[in-house]
């Protein structure tokens, strides 16, 4: 069902009046007289009587075709404003120095259109159904195959690091019994050598004396 209501001759530029209504188009018809309500412009009280107009006349039209409608389902499927004349609405503005310029004060022409007829939908609401469509489509896994097979990986990844992390540690400690072992041998043989070399001075020094007295003699 549709309607159509139009206020003519109302006082104000078009281009404010256009500010308002290009607010409530698209919009359902509660929420567009709410948000009128609430818009502190000039313009805002006549395009609320203009769309309870158009409100009226569709359920008037429905009433004369015998067709249930509900005034929430409708909403605002086109709204314009255009520009009225200008005859006799000139005015004269003081200007400096004695002069004056010319006001053209305008009426602009409201037309607005309500249907009950269900809403295109747009481009984002078309992807989003089709995105949940696609989720709906894909073979979703069964949950206790995914838990099954969780474990068996940590396990596996588990030993693994285990391997990883025994290995250098024997290695390290080899490296240390190693390095202990050749510090003890070479501890010893610095001993050794020390005591060899005391016991072998004694005897050099007898040695000299005795090689003195026979250069002497």
């Amino acid at each position: 069902m549709e309607a159509i209501a139009k206020t003519k001759y109302l006082k104000g530029s078009p281009r404010k009046a256009r500010l308002v209504i290009d607010m409530i188009r698209g919009q359902n018809v509660s929420r567009a007289l709410s948000i009128l309500k609430f818009t502190e412009k000039r313009a805002a009280g006549p395009i609320a009587k203009c769309l309870s107009s158009a409100i009226a006349n569709a359920t008037y039209k429905a009433e004369q075709q015998n067709i249930a409608i509900d005034p929430d389902d409708l909403w605002v499927r086109a709204c314009f404003v255009d520009m009225g004349p200008t005859k006799h609405r000139r005015r004269m503005r003081p200007a400096p120095q004695g002069r004056a310029y010319r006001e053209q004060r305008h009426y602009c022409h409201i037309t607005i259109e309500v249907t009950s007829e269900e809403k295109a939908k747009s481009e984002k609401e078309l992807k989003a159904e089709a995105a949940a469509a696609k989720k709906a489509a894909a073979p979703a896994k069964p949950k206790a195959e995914k838990k099954a097979a969780a474990p068996k990986a940590t396990k596996k990844a588990k030993a693994e690091k285990a391997e990883e992390v025994e290995t250098p540690a024997e290695a390290v400690e080899a490296v240390e019994t190693q390095s202990d072992a050749e510090i003890a041998d070479a501890k010893n043989a610095s001993t050794h050598a020390e005591a060899h070399s005391q016991e072998t001075k004694p005897a050099d020094a007898a040695q000299e004396r005795i090689n003195e007295e026979l250069e002497r003699q």
